[in-house]
């Protein structure tokens, strides 16, 4: 979450009066995360997230994100929930973007994931990819495999700002990922971005999933090596094969991965690091002058790239064989 855009009290009361949500008690801007411009609204209804759609979403997109989450909560997967207006559109237009409100989950994101945040991440996903079965529509991953050396692309003048002799390291790697990568995986509706700052907790209780901004159709265990990237590797760099084992686990508690996901565990989880890798460092090197937004330092997932290129077999993730 982020902000780009501004928007003034007169269009914020202007577009919310197609709603029921009563009057506005407080406003204020979110600064985490690259993608959209997002508010936390207090209105007399409750608490809500106002969300403006930035130029990198596609806004023929925004049906399948919003339809995504209604369908996962009528599935018990804890989620916003969109709000629709009164004519019953769950979309509209505020300072010349599209914007939606969803609803405020309650709970906190933790910034020093233990086993135990692991664990019911990993079954959180696999609920996720269990429900998302029976939703009618679909969508490209637009950030997958194919997608890379265009991503690439755009950043390769300038990669050694960055680090000396990383656009070579990346241009090699993207040549191997690309005669490595499996096709024949398990596939169906991934989250795409379930990192920490997308999952809150209620003391020790999962309470929800947020950000459905990326969620696309591509390999279900894709989706799960995103979150080993994410979710298991410490301050220092180094990868916890304890927190690891418990993502895994709590993943397999509910959906065991097949014999085939198990294989290619290694190398999904190395795309997923060049996957991050490639977007952050487009993010570093191209923030918009004057926005409210922390860009993340694409050098971490240069050295989780390198980690998992030298991992042979997926028990060394804590995969239990």
């Amino acid at each position: 979450m982020a902000v780009y855009t501004d928007v003034t009290d007169e269009a914020l009361f202007a577009f919310l009066a197609g709603y029921d949500l009563g009057e506005v008690l407080s406003f204020k801007g979110i600064a985490e995360g690259v993608e959209n411009s997002n508010y936390l609204l207090h209105c007399e209804g409750g608490y809500f997230i106002l969300t403006l759609y930035e130029k990198r979403v596609n806004a023929e997109d925004l049906p399948f994100f919003l339809g995504l989450m209604e369908h996962l909560a009528e599935h018990s997967l804890s989620c916003p929930l969109p709000v629709r207006r009164r004519d019953g559109a769950a979309l509209g237009t505020l300072a010349g973007r599209p914007a939606a409100v969803v609803t405020f989950l309650d709970g906190v994101s933790t910034r020093k994931p233990d086993a135990h945040h692991c664990a019911e991440t990993g079954r959180a996903l696999a609920q996720l990819h269990l429900a998302g079965k029976g939703f009618g529509l679909s969508r490209h991953n637009m950030l997958s495999i194919a997608h890379w050396p265009e991503l690439f692309a755009a950043s390769r003048a300038r990669a050694e700002e960055v680090a000396p002799g990383l656009a070579g390291e990346i241009a090699s790697e993207l040549e191997t990922l690309a005669r490595l990568w499996p096709s024949d995986l398990p596939q169906g509706v991934i989250h795409a971005d379930l990192f920490p700052d997308n999952v809150l907790f209620l003391g020790a209780r999962l309470s929800g999933l947020i950000d459905f901004y990326f969620a696309c159709n591509d390999a279900l265990a894709y989706d799960l090596a995103i979150c080993l990237n994410a979710w298991c590797f410490e301050p220092d760099g180094a990868f916890n094969a304890t927190k690891g084992r418990a993502l895994l686990h709590g993943y397999q508690s509910l959906r065991p991965l097949a014999p085939v996901e198990r294989a290619a565990l290694p190398v999904l989880a190395r795309g997923a690091a060049m996957r991050f890798l490639l977007t952050r460092l487009y993010d570093w090197l191209n923030v918009p002058p004057g926005a409210l937004v922390k860009p993340k330092n694409p050098l971490e997932y240069l050295a989780r790239l390198r980690f998992h290129q030298t991992i042979d077999h997926a028990g060394e993730y804590g995969l239990e064989l």
